[in-house]
């Protein structure tokens, strides 16, 4: 049986159940969330990053959610700092060279500030001289910050990333910190 775990992974926890890091103070992760045994992430969300992040307790489903083969799309929910318009948004949807080579297309729109987002902690900073805008963006890759380095790339830092959906599953109301089985639906 295949049993997966959406988790709305809060800023600067990281995506697994230890910290093998060296600083001084341990981070949040994993566990300080989820307590059931035999479960491991199905990709990565890096700690400076929010949103949906599945685990499972199944090796083979695990590949088909994180492999990059598998071509899963990955929805965000991503605010940038700068003017978005066309000329910016145009090389995403055709993929733009970063130095690990050229992206897959992206699917992006712009878009209103979502509905129901949560504040973050810390807060996103602001600056009242600089414009930000939100972008909807769905990628079937998986390279390491890749939305965070497509942004940046033509010139609209990302300040704040949220992943919304993979495959078939979603956060909807799913509030940060919290985790629900999955249903059926998905990859």
């Amino acid at each position: 049986m295949e049993r997966v775990i959406l988790f709305n992974k809060p800023y600067g926890v990281l995506s697994q159940f230890t910290d093998k890091g060296t600083e001084g103070s341990p981070r949040p992760t994993l566990s300080t969330f989820i307590d059931v045994p035999g479960f491991y992430p199905a990709g990565r969300l890096d700690k400076d990053s929010e949103g949906l992040l599945l685990l499972t307790d199944n090796g083979a489903l695990q590949a088909r959610i994180a492999h990059p083969k598998y071509k899963r799309p990955k929805t965000y929910l991503v605010q940038v700092e700068g003017t978005v318009d066309e000329a910016a948004l145009d090389p995403l949807r055709k993929g733009v060279v970063l130095k690990d080579g050229k992206t897959a297309p992206a699917e992006i729109t712009r878009i209103d500030v979502p509905d129901g987002l949560w504040e973050r902690d810390p807060p996103v900073r602001f600056r009242k001289t600089v414009p930000d805008a939100w972008l909807r963006i769905t990628i079937r890759e998986g390279r390491n910050r890749q939305v965070r380095r497509m942004t940046a790339h033509v010139g609209l830092p990302t300040l704040r990333l949220i992943r919304y959906s993979i495959a078939g599953w979603s956060l909807n109301d799913l509030r940060p910190g919290a985790w629900r089985w999955a249903s059926e639906t998905g990859a």
